[in-house]
Order: structure tokens, then C-alpha cells, then sequence
């Protein structure tokens, strides 16, 4: 195989190689990617055996051919090379990449012993969505969901997809996030109501390739499939049950209030300062008064109250204490520089979003001290 091709034009193809670990770090072959010129298209693909991802890279094919080349070792020299074209020659599983003043020789496996990819079956449906609507969708949403050995289940985004909406839901049991997504922001030929779980770290490879250009979802029974404009990634989709969140979501409110985004974030971080590791901070309401106070103390340090100015409906008395991570979290995500917080009774979640827009909120439990 020979080729000449752009630096930049390898860079976010390896890049996105390099940032997938892999599932069996016991097998060699899943630290290399496969390069690949068949057909007058240059291919780099990359798997774990969970996601697999695939870019079209332009440049020129002087001989067609495939090796497998260490993602980390390439990835090093590419990111180190001055030169803008480069030469990418190979023999067996040896791979040479020469500019004008550098020469290196890389070993690597046999492209035959590289993993195949599989793929979905695009005739069964395909939802069409600009890049950056799902990229901020799916950035809102993913912040709830984490890792958890004892329910596998919360590592996923529900995918909700209905005739009329598209929704995407995510919870780590403490917090809980759902963004809708109405028909008139994607286009479809999906016909029938579905529910599949899209693994975290599926969705963390597919945000940073999100752009302004369209993007297409395929799905069938066991994987899901993203393709953009010169990428695709393919996943396993995962088997659990999504919990029923929807009895959880507050319909009314004893309590709203409506706060200056940047200043509650300058509370938050004061009251950082004396939360201590737990990052525990005290929402406090006063009946009768227009203020939202944030409160943190700390017995060896000292402590701390900031009192801000806020619109409150039918101000009462209440206060619990959140994690003050997670309300940060909740503040990145919503986009208004207004924050809409419902309040129940003492013990009861609240919810966060934006006081116009509701396609997105967020659900806090309180920490509750025994």
C-alpha cells in the first residue's frame, strides 16, 4: 500500500482511534487501527469490540492495500510532525511514514487479524438531525448518568423515540436528566415507537464528532448506528431495562423560584470553600421572603451564606442540602442565564431548567442525613 496524505486529515481519525480504551486490553491487536485504501477511499477503523469507529480520509492511492498500525505510536508522530504531506508506504506488517527531512518504520499486525465491524442494517429506518442539536442534547443529558457496577443499566442514555418526539433521558439514581427533542428538528422514516439504551461511552465518542452537519441514526435489534459526513460509529446496545423515571418528575410545586444564573454560580463557588469533600450545600427558602440562600459549613473551617435576589411563588420554608457538583452540573446544562428551581416539601427532589424553555430539565435528590 502507498498513499500520500494531509496531517491534519489523519489527526482526527487517529485521535478518535486513540481515545477509545478497550474493552480486552489482553489483545494486542485492539491497540492498533486498520488502515485501509480499497476501492479509491481511505478507511481507518478503529474497535473495542463494544464501539467500533470508521472516518473517510481523503488523499492520493498510489497502491491499494491494509495493515494494522499502533494507535499510539502513530498517533505521537503525526501529532509531532511539521511537515503537511505525508508518505505512507508499507510491507507485510511493517509501515513506513516518511516526509521531506523524516523517516519512520513502524511494526504492526496483520490486517487480517483485525476484528470485524459489523454493520446495521440501514434499510430498517434512519433519523436525520443536525450535528449540533444532537451534540447539545446529548451533553445536557449525559451529565446524570455514570458507572455502577450493582445496575449496569444507569452506564446507558435512553433513546425514546415516539412519532412526535424524540426523547433522551439519562439518571445515576442521585440525579436525573431528559431532553425532548420535537419532530420538527429531525426528519425520519421511522414508523413505530421505540425504546433503546445507548452506552455512556458510546455517546462520549460521538459528541466531540458532532458538528453543523447533519447526522444520521440507524438502529436494529442489538446495535445502534451514528453516521456523520466522512465518520461512523457503530455500538452494541445494551440489554437492561431503563428505570421508570416518569413518577418521579414533580407535575406542580409547592415552592418555584427563579435565580440569576452567574451569581448562583459565584455562590456555589464561595460556598465550595467550606462544604469540605462531601461538597454539601444548604438551599434555604424563608416564608414570606424574596431570597434563596446558599449556606455551606464546615466545623474546622468556618461557614458561609450567600443571599440571593429571587423571584419566588408562594415563598414558604424550606431547605436541603444537595451536592453542589450536581447543581453545577444542572447550570452548565441549562442554557438561559435565568434558573427555574421547583421546590416540594423538605426530603423531596427539585427540578432545574430554564424558566422559558422546557424541553430540558434536571432532577436533584437531596442528601438526607440520617
Amino acid at each position: 500500500m502507498k498513499l500520500i496524505v494531509i496531517k491534519d486529515n489523519l489527526k482526527e481519525a487517529v485521535g478518535a482511534a486513540g481515545g477509545m480504551k478497550g474493552s480486552d486490553q489482553n489483545l494486542p491487536i485492539l491497540k492498533n487501527f486498520l488502515l485501509s485504501a480499497e476501492d479509491n477511499i481511505i478507511y481507518i477503523r478503529s474497535t473495542n469490540l463494544e464501539i467500533g469507529i470508521e472516518f473517510l480520509i481523503s488523499g492520493k492511492i498510489i497502491e491499494e492495500g491494509s495493515v494494522t498500525i499502533p494507535i499510539s505510536i502513530f498517533h505521537t508522530i503525526i501529532n509531532s510532525l511539521q511537515s503537511d504531506r505525508i508518505n505512507i508506504e508499507t510491507m507485510g506488517s511493517q509501515t513506513t511514514i516518511k516526509t521531506d527531512n523524516y523517516e519512520a518504520v513502524i511494526q504492526g499486525l496483520p490486517a487480517e487479524d483485525f476484528p470485524i465491524i459489523p454493520g446495521v442494517e440501514e434499510s430498517g429506518g434512519v433519523l436525520e438531525i443536525k450535528g449540533s442539536l444532537l451534540k447539545e442534547a446529548l451533553q445536557q443529558v449525559s451529565i446524570a448518568s455514570q458507572f455502577s457496577d450493582l445496575r449496569p443499566e444507569l452506564y446507558n442514555l435512553l433513546f425514546h423515540f415516539s412519532i412526535d418526539e424524540l426523547k433522551l433521558a439519562a439518571t445515576d439514581s442521585f440525579r436525573l436528566a431528559e431532553k425532548t427533542l420535537p419532530v420538527n428538528l429531525f426528519s425520519t422514516t421511522f414508523t413505530d415507537s421505540f425504546k433503546i439504551l445507548v452506552p455512556l461511552p458510546t455517546i462520549q465518542e460521538v459528541i466531540p464528532l458532532l458538528t453543523e452537519d447533519p447526522v444520521k441514526i440507524y438502529k436494529d435489534e442489538h446495535q445502534i448506528l451514528f453516521a456523520g459526513k466522512n465518520w461512523k460509529v457503530i455500538s452494541r446496545l445494551h440489554t437492561g431495562t431503563f428505570p421508570n423515571y416518569e413518577p418521579i418528575i414533580p407535575k406542580d410545586f409547592k415552592t418555584e423560584a427563579v435565580v440569576n444564573k452567574p451569581e448562583l454560580q459565584e455562590a456555589l463557588k464561595l460556598s465550595s470553600v467550606f462544604s469540605g469533600q462531601l461538597q454539601e450545600v444548604n438551599l434555604k427558602i424563608s416564608e414570606g421572603q424574596k431570597v434563596l440562600e446558599v449556606f455551606s459549613e464546615n466545623q474546622a473551617i468556618g461557614q458561609n451564606a450567600y443571599q440571593l435576589a429571587a423571584r419566588i411563588t408562594h415563598p414558604a420554608n424550606l431547605e436541603n442540602i444537595f451536592n453542589a457538583r450536581y447543581i453545577i452540573d444542572a447550570l452548565k446544562a441549562v442554557g438561559s442565564e435565568e434558573i427555574f428551581f421547583g421546590f416540594n416539601e423538605q426530603g423531596k427532589p427539585i427540578l432545574v431548567r430554564s424558566p422559558k424553555d422546557t424541553s430540558y430539565f434536571y432532577i436533584l435528590m437531596p442528601v438526607l442525613k440520617g
